[in-house]
Formats: C-alpha cells, sequence, structure tokens
C-alpha cells in the first residue's frame, strides 16, 4: 500500500513539473522574415546587436531608424551590414550599438 502511494506521489509530482515546462522547440527570434541588405546609413539612430540564444539561433541585427520610421532587421552576412557594424566599431561610436 506504501508504495503504491509513494508511486502516486512521484507520477504526480513528475506530470506537474512536465506542465510547467516552457517549450524549448517555440523560436522567439525578433527578426521574422526576409531582413534587409542595405539602409541608409542617414537615418540610422541605434543598431541592437542580439546574438545567438536558447531563443533564437539566429544572430539578429535590428537598426532603429530616426524620426520614428521603426525598426529594420539587416542581414547580417550582407557586405554592406558587415562593413557598416565594423566601421561603427572601429570608430567608436558605441552609443549607436546596444548588445
Amino acid at each position: 500500500m506504501k508504495t503504491a502511494a509513494v508511486f502516486v506521489v512521484f507520477a504526480s509530482l513528475f506530470i506537474v513539473h512536465v506542465q510547467g515546462q516552457a517549450k524549448t522547440s517555440v523560436r522567439r527570434c525578433l527578426c521574422q522574415g526576409p531582413a534587409a541588405n542595405v539602409v541608409r546609413i542617414k537615418n540610422i539612430e541605434k543598431i541592437e546587436f542580439h546574438p545567438a540564444s536558447a531563443s533564437c539561433e539566429n544572430v539578429e541585427i535590428i537598426v532603429i531608424m530616426k524620426n520614428g520610421a521603426g525598426k529594420r532587421c539587416l542581414n547580417p552576412n550582407s557586405e554592406f551590414t558587415q562593413k557598416y557594424i565594423m566601421t561603427a566599431l572601429k570608430k567608436k561610436w558605441v552609443h549607436l550599438i546596444q548588445i
């Protein structure tokens, strides 16, 4: 009888634990759909860099545009993005880049 009671307690704890876990297969990337290869540099207010993580396997580079024009995702593999990010780092435009 005690064995059955212990089994029921452990089984119910296991079920509660499994139900409380988040699904890891759900992707929560900020960039959905195709990313831009080029944007006008003079219209960029800030750059956000999001490295790959457990919630999103992609490296995401998001630029916040001036004058409330919204956000744009940049293709991290495009030549423009790589040159612009490197220029920003070399010129110490740290105020533009948020990690």
